[in-house]
């Protein structure tokens, strides 16, 4: 198997997970050249400072001229936008991919800018982060052991798909194939709902009138759940919009479920509760390591 080399990788987008990315990638020592590029100049010189990209761009076109890797690390509603401001600049065999949170949202905008899918355009989406922002909170490990989901299209080229998952295996990543849809679907599940779930909770808890109170006593439970409420609002906002046909009926399959465990509860259905308790510990005990 040939070693994976990139001779110039183009970010757009170097914030936590376009930043770690960049990180591992020297890391591993198979990208000579890193440039990034976006809309904050100050943002990129700050990247550059850190040493997580050797030049910088705020013009995107000129910043993928050349590149032989472009990934698109924006948020998802801004995917269309890049996608035009790039097109005709890529070079012929340049690959492109991205990481956003849902696929098929990314796959349409391709469709819409190019007015086809390109070959070498693999979308993929590392299961991998945290709650924080910026590429000051970028590191190289980020990737190491955590799932990365490559999602091609039907005219996804071969050689394409498999730079993309080399890119990532190099990063010390659990690279696994899935359809663009199913994907959507699982992550609906798995990580777009459970950040609603977050969010709503802390809102309705911050709008109480003892909410001082409610947050001074906050047990362990309460922060571990809520975490990821502290999350970058502006992505999460984008991915709800994007994923919306896979995340409305997890959503409303999750709120039936609430009414039914809150009628339990009024009436003090305990064989219902417990019941409900007990086959989540055993699913929980079942599937999750940690």
């Amino acid at each position: 198997m040939t070693k994976l080399v990139i001779n110039k990788l183009c970010i757009i987008g170097v914030g936590l997970i376009g930043g770690s990315l960049a990180r591992a990638l020297r890391k591993a020592g198979v990208v000579k050249e890193v440039i990034g590029a976006g809309r904050d100049e100050a943002h990129l010189k700050r990247a550059n400072e850190l040493g997580v990209i050797d030049t910088f761009n705020t013009n995107l076109a000129d910043a993928v001229i050349g590149a032989d890797v472009i990934v698109l690390a924006v948020p998802l509603g801004a995917m269309q936008r890049v996608m035009t401001q790039i097109k005709g600049y890529l070079s012929d065999d340049a690959v492109l991919t991205d990481v956003g949170s849902a696929k098929t949202s990314v796959i349409n905008d391709a469709q819409t800018v190019f007015g086809h899918l390109p070959v070498n355009f693999v979308p993929g989406h590392p299961i991998a982060g945290t709650e924080q922002n910026g590429v000051e909170a970028s590191f190289a490990e980020l990737y190491e052991n955590r799932r990365v989901i490559v999602t091609p299209h039907a005219q996804s080229n071969k050689t394409a798909i498999n730079k993309v998952k080399a890119m990532w295996q190099a990063c010390g990543a659990d690279v696994v194939e899935m359809n663009p849809s199913h994907h959507d679907e699982i992550l609906a599940a798995t990580s777009h709902l459970p950040h609603m779930l977050a969010y709503t909770l802390v809102d309705v808890l911050a709008r109480m009138d003892d909410s001082q109170e409610i947050f001074d006593f906050a047990a362990g439970g309460f922060r571990d759940f809520t975490r990821i409420a502290s999350s970058d609002p502006n992505m999460w906002h984008d991915i709800c919009l994007a994923n919306h046909d896979a995340l409305v009926p997890v959503l409303e399959k999750f709120s039936d479920e609430l009414r039914l465990l809150a009628d339990a509860v009024r009436k003090g259905d305990s064989d219902f509760i417990k019941e409900i308790f007990t086959r989540a510990k055993q699913a929980r005990d079942k599937f999750c390591n940690d």
